[in-house]
Protein backbone atom coordinates (compact mmCIF):
# COMPACT_ATOMS: atom_id res chain seq x y z
CA UNK A 1 0.00 0.00 0.00
CA UNK A 2 2.78 2.40 0.78
CA UNK A 3 4.62 1.33 -2.28
CA UNK A 4 1.49 2.73 -4.39
CA UNK A 5 1.62 5.72 -2.73
CA UNK A 6 4.95 6.72 -3.69
CA UNK A 7 4.11 5.73 -7.09
CA UNK A 8 1.57 7.95 -7.98
CA UNK A 9 3.19 10.95 -5.38
CA UNK A 10 6.04 10.78 -7.70
CA UNK A 11 4.44 10.28 -11.15
CA UNK A 12 1.99 13.26 -10.16
CA UNK A 13 5.07 15.01 -9.67
CA UNK A 14 7.25 14.36 -12.63
CA UNK A 15 4.24 15.19 -14.73
CA UNK A 16 3.54 18.45 -12.72
CA UNK A 17 7.53 19.18 -13.86
CA UNK A 18 6.83 18.10 -17.21
CA UNK A 19 3.95 20.22 -17.71
CA UNK A 20 5.66 23.39 -16.51
CA UNK A 21 8.34 22.25 -19.22
CA UNK A 22 6.63 22.02 -22.33
CA UNK A 23 4.64 25.67 -21.81
CA UNK A 24 2.46 26.68 -24.29
CA UNK A 25 2.55 29.37 -26.81
CA UNK A 26 -0.71 31.31 -24.83
CA UNK A 27 -1.02 34.33 -22.54
CA UNK A 28 -2.87 32.70 -19.83
CA UNK A 29 -6.61 34.68 -19.50
CA UNK A 30 -5.65 34.94 -15.42
CA UNK A 31 -2.91 37.32 -16.57
CA UNK A 32 -5.45 39.77 -18.16
CA UNK A 33 -7.84 39.36 -15.27
CA UNK A 34 -7.35 40.94 -12.33
CA UNK A 35 -4.33 40.06 -10.27
CA UNK A 36 -5.97 39.14 -7.44
CA UNK A 37 -7.08 40.45 -4.27
CA UNK A 38 -5.23 42.57 -2.28
CA UNK A 39 -5.36 40.26 1.15
CA UNK A 40 -3.80 37.38 -0.83
CA UNK A 41 -1.24 39.60 -2.73
CA UNK A 42 0.00 41.01 0.87
CA UNK A 43 0.47 37.37 1.55
CA UNK A 44 2.69 36.30 -1.76
CA UNK A 45 5.78 38.20 -1.93
CA UNK A 46 6.72 38.07 -5.49
CA UNK A 47 9.77 38.50 -7.21
CA UNK A 48 10.62 41.66 -9.57
CA UNK A 49 9.95 40.86 -13.21
CA UNK A 50 13.09 40.11 -14.86
CA UNK A 51 12.28 42.10 -17.88
CA UNK A 52 12.37 46.01 -17.68
CA UNK A 53 9.06 46.88 -18.85
CA UNK A 54 9.50 50.98 -18.08
CA UNK A 55 11.19 52.00 -21.06
CA UNK A 56 9.62 49.76 -23.69
CA UNK A 57 7.85 50.98 -26.67
CA UNK A 58 4.08 51.20 -26.02
CA UNK A 59 3.52 52.70 -29.38
CA UNK A 60 3.08 49.02 -31.07
CA UNK A 61 -0.44 49.46 -28.31
CA UNK A 62 -1.08 53.37 -28.32
CA UNK A 63 -1.39 53.46 -32.18
CA UNK A 64 -3.39 50.51 -32.72
CA UNK A 65 -5.78 50.62 -29.96
CA UNK A 66 -7.56 53.89 -29.78
CA UNK A 67 -10.63 54.93 -27.80
CA UNK A 68 -13.20 56.54 -27.15
CA UNK A 69 -14.69 52.70 -28.57
CA UNK A 70 -11.38 50.35 -28.06
CA UNK A 71 -12.06 48.16 -30.63
CA UNK A 72 -11.31 44.56 -29.49
CA UNK A 73 -9.70 43.88 -32.90
CA UNK A 74 -6.93 46.05 -32.66
CA UNK A 75 -6.57 46.55 -29.41
CA UNK A 76 -6.22 42.83 -28.81
CA UNK A 77 -4.02 42.16 -31.82
CA UNK A 78 -1.88 45.39 -30.73
CA UNK A 79 -1.66 43.60 -27.37
CA UNK A 80 -0.64 40.15 -28.22
CA UNK A 81 2.15 41.85 -30.60
CA UNK A 82 3.30 43.53 -27.66
CA UNK A 83 3.07 40.68 -25.18
CA UNK A 84 3.57 37.66 -26.95
CA UNK A 85 7.35 37.66 -27.29
CA UNK A 86 6.98 37.39 -22.84
CA UNK A 87 4.64 34.89 -22.50
CA UNK A 88 6.68 32.82 -20.29
CA UNK A 89 7.46 35.54 -18.04
CA UNK A 90 3.97 36.69 -18.08
CA UNK A 91 2.60 33.62 -17.31
CA UNK A 92 5.13 33.21 -14.15
CA UNK A 93 2.79 33.38 -11.16
CA UNK A 94 6.03 34.22 -8.75
CA UNK A 95 6.99 37.32 -10.45
CA UNK A 96 5.10 40.32 -11.28
CA UNK A 97 5.65 40.79 -14.80
CA UNK A 98 1.80 40.78 -15.63
CA UNK A 99 1.27 43.58 -13.07
CA UNK A 100 3.96 45.52 -14.05
CA UNK A 101 3.58 45.52 -18.23
CA UNK A 102 -0.43 46.32 -17.58
CA UNK A 103 0.87 48.69 -15.16
CA UNK A 104 3.22 50.63 -17.60
CA UNK A 105 0.33 50.34 -20.81
CA UNK A 106 -2.07 52.08 -19.04
CA UNK A 107 0.03 54.63 -17.63
CA UNK A 108 0.74 55.26 -21.48
CA UNK A 109 -2.24 54.58 -23.40
CA UNK A 110 -5.05 55.99 -20.58
CA UNK A 111 -7.02 53.03 -20.75
CA UNK A 112 -10.07 52.34 -18.83
CA UNK A 113 -9.33 49.79 -16.22
CA UNK A 114 -9.68 46.16 -17.16
CA UNK A 115 -10.10 46.96 -21.08
CA UNK A 116 -8.08 43.98 -22.13
CA UNK A 117 -9.39 41.94 -19.53
CA UNK A 118 -13.06 42.64 -21.34
CA UNK A 119 -12.04 42.62 -25.11
CA UNK A 120 -9.57 40.20 -25.36
CA UNK A 121 -11.05 36.43 -25.15
CA UNK A 122 -9.96 33.55 -27.80
CA UNK A 123 -10.43 30.39 -25.38
CA UNK A 124 -9.80 28.67 -22.09
CA UNK A 125 -6.12 28.51 -22.48
CA UNK A 126 -6.00 32.88 -22.99
CA UNK A 127 -4.74 34.05 -25.89
CA UNK A 128 -3.04 32.69 -28.94
CA UNK A 129 0.71 34.00 -29.18
CA UNK A 130 1.61 31.23 -31.73
CA UNK A 131 1.57 33.46 -34.75
CA UNK A 132 3.55 35.82 -32.99
CA UNK A 133 6.40 33.11 -31.78
CA UNK A 134 6.71 31.35 -34.97
CA UNK A 135 6.19 34.60 -37.28
CA UNK A 136 3.91 35.32 -39.58
CA UNK A 137 4.53 32.61 -41.58
CA UNK A 138 1.88 29.58 -41.79
CA UNK A 139 3.42 27.57 -43.94
CA UNK A 140 3.49 23.36 -43.39
CA UNK A 141 6.80 23.78 -41.65
CA UNK A 142 5.06 25.86 -38.85
CA UNK A 143 2.10 23.32 -39.01
CA UNK A 144 4.51 20.67 -38.65
CA UNK A 145 6.33 21.75 -35.84
CA UNK A 146 3.14 22.63 -33.90
CA UNK A 147 2.06 18.81 -34.49
CA UNK A 148 5.09 17.92 -33.35
CA UNK A 149 5.09 19.27 -29.98
CA UNK A 150 1.54 18.18 -29.83
CA UNK A 151 3.02 14.92 -30.17
CA UNK A 152 5.60 15.53 -28.08
CA UNK A 153 3.33 17.07 -24.80
CA UNK A 154 0.86 14.04 -25.45
CA UNK A 155 3.41 11.71 -24.70
CA UNK A 156 4.35 13.63 -21.05
CA UNK A 157 1.73 11.71 -19.05
CA UNK A 158 3.25 7.65 -20.63
CA UNK A 159 7.07 9.28 -19.37
CA UNK A 160 6.12 10.29 -15.93
CA UNK A 161 4.58 7.29 -15.26
CA UNK A 162 6.98 4.89 -16.40
CA UNK A 163 9.37 7.62 -14.31
CA UNK A 164 7.51 7.64 -11.31
CA UNK A 165 7.61 3.22 -11.59
CA UNK A 166 11.05 3.78 -11.87
CA UNK A 167 11.90 6.07 -8.99
CA UNK A 168 9.48 4.12 -7.02
CA UNK A 169 11.06 0.70 -7.37
CA UNK A 170 14.66 2.47 -7.18
CA UNK A 171 13.06 3.51 -3.42
CA UNK A 172 12.91 0.48 -2.10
Amino acid sequence: MDLMRVFFLQAAAVMLLTDLVAADPFISGGVLQGHGSISRNLLQAKQSCPINFEFMDYKIITNKCKGPQYLPGPCCSALKEFACPYTDQLNDLTNDCATTMFSYINLYGKYPPGLFAYECHEGKEGLDCSAYLNGTDHSTNSSQSTSSANMIRSLFPVIGTVLGLTVALLVN
